[in-house]
């Protein structure tokens, strides 16, 4: 982990992107954070979803940035990224859906949100997956767990989700930056976003996406980003953060 922070310390302002290209090959693993009963700080460079790679990624630009390279620091940074206020305080406190890991890390001062920006439009949902399909979430079999996911998920109601429709995408794609962190947004019910990971431009000039799939392994899409999204079921566009 050291050498990698040190690799990319004179990397320059794409440094988020350099960073995430190192991990190309790592293996997509499902459910890394499932482990045990109680709640811990899983750290595992060995295998990725789609969240646990851009939050890894994002806690080494958090060190290059800072000028940091400890193990500690990795481990806050991770921990500051993963929950709701930078401590693990059981299974409600981590940030189970991405737009309000968003919404949590962008109070932190760590990226902000630019969907508005680039004329994202206001999507009236109610996010409530978690709670609707407990069977899913072995946790919720807690009933403290459900009743801290439920009373969030009711907080959630008072925001708005803000969204780049699917076909507006080519209107601002070249208003997308490499190190933008792309989350796919969903027509699934009380869900907002199903994939997440960073946008990358080639040298074709086209915007592609960098992440771990579900295919296996953390790679760029051989298609662009809008190109990809049609061959994504139930999507209907993208929420976009940039790494401060």
């Amino acid at each position: 982990m050291t050498s990698i922070a040190k690799q990319h310390k004179q990397a320059g302002p794409q440094s988020i992107t350099d960073i995430a290209k190192t991990f190309q090959g790592t293996p997509y693993v499902a459910g890394s954070l499932e482990v045990g009963e109680k709640e811990t700080l899983v750290v595992n460079l060995r295998g990725f979803d789609c969240t646990t790679y851009v939050e890894n990624v994002l806690a080494f630009y958090h060190l290059y940035c800072n000028d940091l390279q400890g193990y500690t620091d990795f481990e806050k940074a991770l921990g500051e990224i993963r929950y709701r206020h930078g401590k693990v305080a059981g299974y409600a406190s981590r940030l189970h859906y991405f737009t309000d890991w968003i919404y949590h890390n962008a109070k932190k001062g760590l990226l902000k949100d630019i969907t508005a920006t680039l004329g994202g439009e206001v999507l009236p949902k109610t996010l409530n997956f978690m709670g609707t399909h407990r069977n899913l979430y072995p946790a919720l079999t807690d009933a403290n767990n459900y009743k801290q996911i439920t009373a969030i998920e009711e907080s959630l109601a008072q925001r708005e989700l803000c969204v780049i429709p699917q076909e507006a995408i080519p209107q601002i794609e070249d208003r997308l930056k490499s190190g933008d962190i792309i989350a796919l947004a969903t027509s699934i019910e009380g869900l907002d976003v199903t994939h997440t990971g960073f946008a990358i431009r080639l040298n074709n000039g086209r915007i592609h996406l960098l992440h771990a799939s579900t295919s296996g392994t953390v790679t760029i899409t051989e298609a662009p980003l809008e190109t990809y999204l049609k061959t994504i079921k139930h999507n209907i566009g993208i929420v976009v953060a940039r790494p401060l």
